[in-house]
């Protein structure tokens, strides 16, 4: 009987400690994310803003769940992934604010953003395209003996209609690559409301079609995410073929910053998909007494003081100089100073 207890005692303590690591992930992207947006709004950012408000969860449960040497492809609403993965803060606010000392240099927009010495993959696109670059990753690793591995990304419900998406999860699934893709079915694709862009029950039988071993999961709820994606990456990492996680959830936002969102049915925000995980998170938090009110409003505060600091100091780095910059790809220039192993 004491045995017992312990272990109940030991998985509630790391439980706690998952759902304490994993909110301040997200409320630090939460954070930075909105102080993007403001400003973007008041004329500080060029280029659009996107946000993950209402995807955090499922978004730092995929970064939480892997773990070093792994690959993570992450799309324009997985801040809370890319900290959780290792990506520092400073490269999302200098990529941003177009300084030159971030990752792209100042060259780029700022969702193609990559560090590939930690195994975080620059987005192409959103619309199916990192799955294929995943998948030959992972093939490129079994040739050379290296095992071991996962490969995650992550897409949007309006991204499983694109031939991109049906063609690489059709080469995972034939030559069962620890591939963990992660779908978040947020209702809309970009405009266009779910039942007009698919007619299947669920997405899910999409992976059934191809033989791909299938997950649902409330994308609003952090310690179901936390579960369920720590599950897909354990069976794929274990040999048993590719994951597809579809996690049920609303965008909480636009598309992006230019978009008002007033297509969004507002039954939707007052419905149970439409509920904020971070709220969740924090309920859930309490509840297993892993936090206090105290220590929440303190880690709020700290956010703030992290992102404030963090752009403070990148308004006084120094934008690229068109009559200076070496504008060759960063591969064939050999300035590799931020891809030391690429």
């Amino acid at each position: 009987m004491v045995e017992t207890q312990t272990a109940r005692e030991v998985a509630g303590e790391k439980v706690a400690e998952s759902l304490v690591k994993a909110f301040r992930w997200m409320l630090l992207a939460r954070t930075v994310d909105e102080k993007m947006a403001n400003m973007y709004r008041g004329g500080r950012i060029h280029g659009g803003v996107f946000l993950g408000r209402g995807q955090e969860a499922l978004s730092v449960s995929v970064g939480m769940a892997l773990r070093p040497g792994d690959i993570f492809a992450p799309l324009i609403r997985d801040m809370a992934g890319r900290l959780a993965f290792g990506e520092p803060l400073l490269d999302s606010v200098r990529t941003h604010l177009g300084s030159v000392l971030g990752p792209m240099r100042g060259r780029d927009g700022n969702i193609h953003r990559g560090r590939l010495d930690i195994g975080l993959y620059p987005m192409i696109s959103h619309l199916g395209a990192m799955i294929s670059v995943v998948n030959g990753a992972l093939l490129a690793r079994r040739m050379q003996g290296r095992t071991g591995t996962v490969g995650a990304t992550c897409i949007g419900d309006g991204g499983t209609s694109t031939g991109a998406f049906h063609e690489a999860l059709n080469q995972a699934a034939v030559e069962r690559l620890p591939l963990v893709l992660v779908v978040a079915d947020n209702q809309y694709a970009y405009s266009t409301p779910t039942q007009r862009q698919y007619a299947c029950a669920n997405l899910l039988d999409r992976a059934a079609g191809y033989g791909v071993a299938g997950h649902a999961v409330d994308g609003t709820d952090l310690r179901a995410c936390l579960n369920v994606l720590q599950n897909a990456v354990a069976r794929a990492r274990e040999g048993q073929g590719p994951q597809m996680v579809v996690a049920t959830l609303l965008r909480l936002c636009g598309h992006g910053e230019h978009d008002d969102a007033s297509y969004i049915n507002p039954q939707l925000k007052e419905s149970a998909v439409g509920r904020d995980c971070l709220g969740v998170a924090e309920r859930q938090l309490l509840e297993v007494g892993a936090a206090t009110p105290e220590q929440i409003r303190q880690w709020r505060l700290e956010a703030q003081q992290q992102v404030e600091a963090a752009v403070a100091q990148v308004q006084q780095e120094p934008a690229p100089d068109p009559f200076t910059e070496r504008w060759e790809a960063i591969r064939t220039s050999g300035l590799l100073d931020h891809f030391p192993s690429a």
